[in-house]
């Protein structure tokens, strides 16, 4: 209750702060009326928020900025429905409406179209990508099933990490950041030109120790988590305007780091983890008219995590390794004045391989083919009517449909009602599909044997939307309502008796239906040209049948009932800037190794001076985090505490 209440307080005090500022710079017409804001990610297509056919939030700079994060993860707290923790061996967990788990298998990651969802255990390695906050343009998150334009695994939602074209990062640019529990960081940017090309380098050093040196488990009992992170990396970005209609991109990353953590929570005993990964990503665009373009991409990527251990009772190395590469083009078209359509076509090969995971030395690999198409039609002024399937072939299950079926009706000037239907499927990861060993967090050796017959999960999902624009009080808001069901939810149940060499045999299997139903709403209000207010809320409600209940009881509790967010911005006249967000997440039970979790609301305070310094622009901050108290995520004894950083950039 308490945790709730300063949720409300919150909200309640950004209300009283903004309100003398509205009362004594009244907003106008001109000051905050602005286009829709445009997206990219929900349909292929750009397209206004009000025009999309699902929920989507923009994650802006501006917010970026605000909120003081600097691990990307983090920003998912400004999007409703998600919860987000460190899962204690340098991974995060990522939930929406629940189901989460240390891998969060059931969404889609892309960093400028290109994917980052693992094929092995379907997480996301967030902590190697190459890739700085700094470098972000925006993040586009489509809340709920997005398989209709980009396949199985767009379950839950899709997050799009655009990041800024070369133009946007001309001149020389640093940052350095240090603060309590061992955070510290520096990154340069260098942009410029190559002849006709523009282009971006950035290299980067990161450290960090999220969770405190010592937390309590249920019985009272120290845990010393131990887990530190250093991360090198560097990318670079070419932009090249051959001529009016066509233009090259090319991009590359790497990464190297060396990760610790406590497997045992034992004081002293640190395991490490090398990790290097890459990738090249190539696209060639052409502009064909004002409404017809096309392209080509393709990309490749490795990532290896590498113990340096023998694992035993196998005495194989323990490391694991993916590979990915992909080839897709796309075609938007405009039909007639009412009717546009985009299509394409995607090839992808991945390759995983473990001799310790998956008791081979074989590299497991396979292809998938997806072809895609959406029609827009607006048949009369103000309503919006679309069409769109994905057609895909996997190579663990074959071939599935997802399509969706969208009408927004815009009955008022800036208003705007969205009725959706769509489908989407999950296909089993290598983990799912094979031989694999693994060690529980109490030192039990478990033993997954191999179901080849594992069905895709399956999620039908109805929604209606509302979009609305009030410029007159500077005020945009987006809400949903939605009622998901869920089929052949996928689970480990234990097959076998525990025997003396592994404590516990178990294998996936598809179980029964799980109803998820809900409602969302976020808000941006600009009272007054130099504040920003950005709010978030949802409530969601999960119920398993028989079936899943008895296979994993934990399913019906594992969405937090509320979460909730409200991140305040004020921007002073001579260059200072100041910003207070609090993040609310219900209590919850994170899925297999995590933990039940009790509900907390997290406060972070930025302020910040911006000015001139010997002709380059110059920025120094402080930002401090959990304001509010320590509090547990993922597994009762990993806790995060208060925490402080200051940063200084500079850009000439």
């Amino acid at each position: 209750m308490r945790t709730s209440a300063a949720l409300i307080a919150s909200l309640a005090a950004g209300a009283i702060v903004a309100l003398p500022a509205f009362a004594g710079q009244p907003a106008t017409e001109s000051t905050f009326f602005a286009d829709m804001p445009v997206v990219l990610s929900v349909s292929r297509l750009s397209q206004p928020v009000a025009d999309a056919p699902a929920a989507v939030t923009v994650i802006t700079q501006a917010e970026i900025k605000a909120s003081g994060f600097r691990d990307i993860p983090d920003l998912l707290r400004l999007v409703p429905g998600f919860s987000v923790a460190d899962s204690g061996l340098n991974t995060w967990a990522v939930g929406y409406h629940g189901f989460a788990d240390a891998f969060s298998r059931r969404y889609q990651v892309l960093v400028d179209g290109r994917s980052i969802y693992s094929s092995n255990f379907g997480e996301v390695n967030w902590n190697d990508l190459p890739l700085s906050v700094g470098d972000i343009d925006r993040i586009e998150v489509v809340r709920g099933p997005n398989a209709a334009a980009y396949g199985s695994n767009a379950f839950f939602a899709v997050i799009n990490i655009i990041t800024k074209s070369a133009g946007q990062t001309p001149g020389f640019y640093s940052s350095v950041q240090y603060g309590t529990h061992g955070m510290a960081g520096a990154t340069l940017r260098q942009g410029g030109s190559l002849g006709p090309a523009l282009y971006r380098i950035t290299v980067s050093a990161q450290k960090r120790q999220r969770l405190n040196e010592v937390g309590y488990d249920n019985v009272g009992k120290p845990v010393y988590p131990g887990e530190e992170t250093k991360t090198y990396f560097t990318n670079g970005r070419l932009d090249w305007q051959v001529n009016n209609t066509d233009d090259v991109m090319a991009q590359f990353g790497l990464t190297a780091g060396n990760w610790t953590f406590n497997p045992s929570g034992k004081r002293g005993e640190f395991a490490a983890e090398n990790v290097d990964s890459g990738y090249l990503q190539l696209k060639y665009h052409r502009i064909l008219s004002e409404s017809d373009e096309w392209y080509v991409q393709f990309y490749y990527s490795r990532d290896r995590f590498d113990t340096g251990l023998l694992y035993p009772p196998f005495g194989e190395p323990l490391y694991v390794l993916q590979t990915r590469a992909n080839l897709d083009a796309q075609m938007s078209h405009r039909l007639s004045s009412t009717l546009r359509a985009v299509w394409g076509a995607e090839v992808r090969q991945e390759s995983d391989q473990s001799p310790a995971y998956f008791t081979s030395v074989d590299t497991y690999s396979g292809v998938l083919a997806r072809g895609y198409l959406n029609l827009e039609w607006c048949p009369v002024k103000h309503l919006v009517l679309q069409g769109e399937g994905m057609v895909e072939h996997h190579y663990f299950t074959g071939t599935d449909v997802s399509p969706r079926v969208a009408a927004n009706y815009t009955f008022a000037p800036g208003q705007t009602l969205r009725f959706a239907v769509s489908v989407a499927d999950r296909t089993p990861t290598f983990h799912e599909e094979d031989n694999f060993f693994y060690t529980q967090n109490n030192g039990n050796k478990v033993q997954v044997i191999p179901n080849h017959q594992l069905k895709p999960e399956r999620l039908l999902s109805r929604e209606i939307g509302y979009v609305a624009q009030f410029p007159e009080v500077g005020l945009d808001m987006d809400a949903r309502v939605f009622y998901d069901t869920f089929r052949d939810y996928v689970t480990t149940t234990t097959v076998v008796p525990a025997s003396s060499s592994v404590l516990g045999i178990d294998h996936f299997q598809n179980t029964g239906t799980i109803d998820i139903h809900g409602a969302e709403l976020e808000a941006h209000w600009r009272p007054r040209a130099n504040m920003d207010v950005w709010a978030t809320l949802a409530r969601v409600f999960a119920y398993p049948d028989a079936q899943v209940n008895a296979a994993d009881p934990d399913v019906a509790v594992s969405a937090p009932r509320t979460t909730g967010s409200l991140l305040t911005s004020y921007r002073f006249d001579d260059g200072w800037a100041a910003s207070v967000g609090a993040y609310f997440n219900g209590t919850m039970k994170w899925l297999s190794d995590g933990d039940w979790t009790n509900s907390y609301t997290r406060v972070d305070a930025r302020l910040a001076k911006r000015f001139r310094w010997a002709g380059h622009d110059v920025e120094a901050a402080v930002v401090a985090q959990s304001l509010a108290g320590s509090y547990s995520e993922f597994r009762r004894e990993y806790v995060f505490g208060g925490r402080y950083y200051g940063s200084l950039a500079m850009h000439w």
